[in-house]
């Protein structure tokens, strides 16, 4: 595997992409962490017996320095095993600090046009498994607004889902680089970028907890620097905040625990 990471930018906090190319053998337990909760892929193995496995995988996560610029998080990968079965899997999603309307309607329809285009039920299907997984479930609320994710995804010739990956991760750029370039010089207040990094917290509980990515490499025995590029450089974690009613902050909040359609 390879990693690059970026730190102290002028526009970027920190920004890191991740390339996996990794095969061996891996427990049972591991590989149902990598993939769907209630997809049985080790059917027929013995208890115990390990799993001869190949994946591969390009993960990145870019975290802004402004407030008003979210937070971008994408991978996509594929797996197969020895014993015959493979599948595909992945997404891209966006975490903000607050909500804009115009950003969420850019970014979810770019890819809604991208799920149009390989297959009509794609982007309510994917939309929907996002708001599902990226629950923080002690919260209540999800780590962002958002974006598509799927996984188990093999019920289609390999080169159809493949193409649809392929064209969702060259369009990182389209959907999220005027986000950043529209945001980037914003003006904000002390108490704002707090805000901010109290949602980064969120982002660190819920990739500790709960991603799937997190928990394979760490069964797998990873490299824990890779692994944990995705975290950001600081966070904050403040004692039962509760956003003012009315504000900003408080819409995000009823954002994150009722997920909003935006296209």
């Amino acid at each position: 595997g390879m990693s690059r990471v970026l730190s102290g930018g002028k526009v970027f906090e920190k920004a890191g992409v991740n390339l996996s190319v990794v095969y061996g053998t891996m427990p049972q337990e591991a590989l149902q962490a990598a993939t769907e909760r209630g997809v049985d892929r080790a059917a027929g193995m013995a208890p115990g017996e390990r799993v001869p496995f190949f994946a591969c995988g390009l993960s990145s996560v870019m975290h802004p320095k402004n407030p008003f610029a979210p937070t971008m998080h994408f991978n996509y990968r594929y797996f197969e095993t020895d014993g015959g079965v493979w599948w595909f899997g992945g997404g891209t999603d966006i975490t903000p600090s607050y909500v804009d309307e115009d950003d969420m309607k850019h970014f979810h329809g770019t890819y809604k046009k991208i799920c149009d285009k390989h297959d009509p039920e794609y982007y309510k299907e994917f939309k929907a498994w996002a708001d599902r997984y990226f629950v923080i479930q002690h919260r209540n609320e999800t780590r962002g607004m958002g974006g598509i994710f799927f996984d188990d995804q093999n019920d289609k010739e390999p080169d159809e889902h493949f193409a649809f990956s392929k064209e969702c991760v060259n369009s990182v750029i389209k959907s999220y680089g005027p986000l950043v370039e529209k945001h980037k010089d914003d003006e904000y207040t002390p108490a704002q970028k707090e805000w901010q990094l109290m949602r980064r917290g969120r982002y660190v509980e819920f990739n500790l907890v709960y991603d799937r990515g997190t928990v394979f490499g760490l069964k797998t025995g990873g490299r824990i620097e890779s692994i944990l590029m995705s975290l950001p450089e600081t966070a904050r974690w403040e004692y039962n905040h509760q956003p003012e009613p009315g504000t900003p902050e408080a819409d995000f909040i009823d954002a994150v625990q009722n997920p909003r359609d935006w296209v």
